[in-house]
Formats: C-alpha cells, sequence, structure tokens
C-alpha cells in the first residue's frame, strides 16, 4: 500500500514511533527515522527494518529547534521528499495546575506543539509541490477530555487537535490530507511508570478490557498513511479501546 512512498516519522526510536515506522515499511514505504537523543535505539530499529529486506535512514534532530527541523528537510529533500509525515515525538508532564512549573510547561509545548507545527509547514512546503501528502498528528484523548493532573500535557494535544482541522481546511485544495490519531491507554515507556493503582482505575473504564498497544496505534496511522483513507481529513480518530466515547 506504499510502495515507492517515503515516511518520515519522528519519535521513531521507541513506542509508537518505532512501532509506526516497522508496520509501514512492512506495507513497503522508505522509512526516514528522526531522533534526538536515542540513537542506539534508532540504530537498533533500522538494523530491523534492513535484516527484513526494508529501507530506512535515520535523520537527528531536535523537532522544538527550528533550525534542526529546517537542517533535517534539508536532508528529506536530498533523500527525495516526503509522502507521509507521521508527527509523533512528544513529551509527557504529569502535574497538577499548581505544581507545573513555567519551565516545565515550555518544555511540553516546545516539542509538542512547536515541533508539530515546524515539521508539518516544512512538510507542507514540498507536499504543496507535489500535490499530495499524508500528514498524521499524534493527539492523545487527553487532550479530547482532560484529565486532572496532566494540565501541561492535555493542553498540548488539544492544541494539537486544533491545528489538525485548521491545517487540513487549508491543505486540502492541494491534496493533502491531515489528521489526527488520540491514543488512550496504550502500553510505553510513558504509561510504564504509573502506578498500578492508577492504571487499574483507568483500565476499568476502558471497554475492551485491556491496555492497548503500539501496534493499535500503528494501524491506525498506516490507514491514514495510505489511499484508502484519500476521502478522510481533519479527523481525529480515537485508539483507546472505547476508554471515551
Amino acid at each position: 500500500m506504499l510502495k515507492n512512498k517515503t515516511v518520515l516519522v519522528t519519535g521513531a526510536s521507541r513506542g509508537i514511533g518505532r512501532a509506526t515506522a516497522l508496520l509501514l515499511a512492512e506495507h513497503g514505504a522508505r522509512i526516514i527515522a528522526n531522533y534526538n537523543q536515542s540513537e542506539k535505539e534508532v540504530d537498533a530499529l533500522l538494523s530491523e527494518l534492513h535484516d527484513k529486506g526494508r529501507e530506512g535512514v535515520k535523520v537527528r534532530a531536535d523537532v522544538s529547534n527550528e533550525q534542526e527541523v529546517k537542517a533535517m528537510f534539508v536532508e528529506v529533500r536530498r533523500l527525495g521528499g516526503i509522502d507521509v509525515l507521521v508527527n509523533n515525538a512528544g513529551v509527557v508532564s504529569n502535574n497538577l495546575l499548581l505544581m507545573t512549573s513555567s519551565g516545565e510547561f515550555q518544555k511540553v509545548v516546545d516539542t509538542n506543539n512547536r515541533g508539530a507545527f515546524l515539521c508539518m509547514q516544512h512538510a507542507a512546503r514540498i507536499m504543496t509541490k507535489h500535490g499530495h501528502g499524508k500528514i498524521v498528528n499524534l493527539s492523545s484523548i487527553v487532550g479530547r477530555n482532560g484529565n486532572s493532573g496532566q494540565v501541561a500535557y492535555a493542553g498540548s494535544k488539544a492544541f494539537i487537535i486544533g491545528m489538525t482541522k485548521a491545517a487540513a481546511r487549508e491543505l486540502g485544495p492541494a491534496g493533502i490530507t491531515v489528521n489526527a490519531v488520540a491514543p488512550g491507554l496504550i502500553d510505553t515507556d510513558m504509561t510504564r511508570d504509573l502506578r498500578d493503582d492508577f492504571k487499574v482505575k483507568l483500565l476499568n473504564n476502558v471497554a475492551l478490557g485491556r491496555i492497548g498497544t503500539s501496534v493499535d496505534v500503528a494501524r491506525v496511522v498506516l490507514f491514514l498513511s495510505t489511499e484508502l483513507s484519500d476521502y478522510v481529513s481533519g479527523q481525529v480518530i480515537g485508539v483507546d479501546g472505547c476508554q471515551i466515547m
């Protein structure tokens, strides 16, 4: 489904980003795996791709840094351009409103919002010239419904939803679809540190009765990255086991 398509996955070294890179490559995509500090992990990802006969390269960039994003897209152009952008890089912040420092808030905004904005802007310039493209932004169910103790994180993921919808309207005439995926309780590095009692409380609200996996999310990203979703844009698709409706 993605043969001869080039996909840039930000934050590709672990979790949802890694699962997405592997799944999209399995369906024929050439992967550009973005990472910031986790070079060992991204090298392991590329080794796995190459062992399976798939194409993949790595590009280091802190997505919150405009100059580094610009340099990354110079490399993307050198590699032949981009058909799909998966805006996955992000950080989580678990803290109450009155306990959240301005520095903590700024770090979340810089990575989750500024980073997604910069990558989408640069990718859209390339896609507009080609007359086609797909952008998939990773949001969260807390961006739709909020969550106590995650004011900064929930706010950043709500921003992703608004940006996705606005960009979908702007870029649609250029043949570019823009959608968001909103994962719920997913088994990743970000959720493994949650207290067991808190996990149980969350799991009790999941109708399907299990914690989701990174592959569950990657499958929806795959759909939004292929021609199967050509008439889907400006949407927010929850991947939460019916935790919210």
